[in-house]
């Protein structure tokens, strides 16, 4: 085959950080709203998992699932950042929640690189739809006049 027909591109290759996926929800409800659930008891239970500490910057975490990670960043109304690794996984990735949003709608933002291969990434998006998904569910209940 001619190289100049050849297609070298793999869906969520990147050039430096191995493989990665992004998954956004736009909400219609204001941005406070969406971070003060995200980050109660409740919204950390579902996209993060049962914790076995508290999230603090520069803090070991531990997922009863079997997550464990690090905090990097954590900026107030508009994301955090925290390395991630699986129990059964060799690599660490990195996972960003970014809460992008006004008065009037909100858009949650997960993005994960780091990934070793397509098969990680594959897991990844399965996992973070579901994610997704339950998080819709809970603010529909949770605000329904929105």
């Amino acid at each position: 085959m001619n190289s100049k027909f050849k297609n070298d591109n793999i869906i969520g290759q990147t050039k430096n950080v191995g493989f990665q996926f992004g998954l956004r929800k736009t909400f219609p409800i204001p941005l406070e709203s969406v971070w003060d659930f995200m980050f109660s008891e409740q919204g950390i239970k579902i996209w993060l998992g049962e914790i076995e500490n508290e999230l603090e910057i520069d803090k070991h975490f531990k997922i009863k699932e079997g997550v464990e990670g690090l905090v990097r960043v954590f900026k107030p109304f508009s994301h955090i950042r925290l390395s991630w690794k699986k129990k059964n996984w060799k690599n660490i990735s990195t996972v960003q929640v970014r809460i992008i949003g006004n008065r009037r709608k909100t858009t949650i933002s997960f993005h994960q690189e780091k990934l070793l291969n397509t098969k990680q990434r594959d897991e990844m998006k399965e996992y973070w739809n579901k994610i997704v998904s339950m998080l819709a569910k809970v603010l529909k209940h949770s605000f329904p006049n929105s």
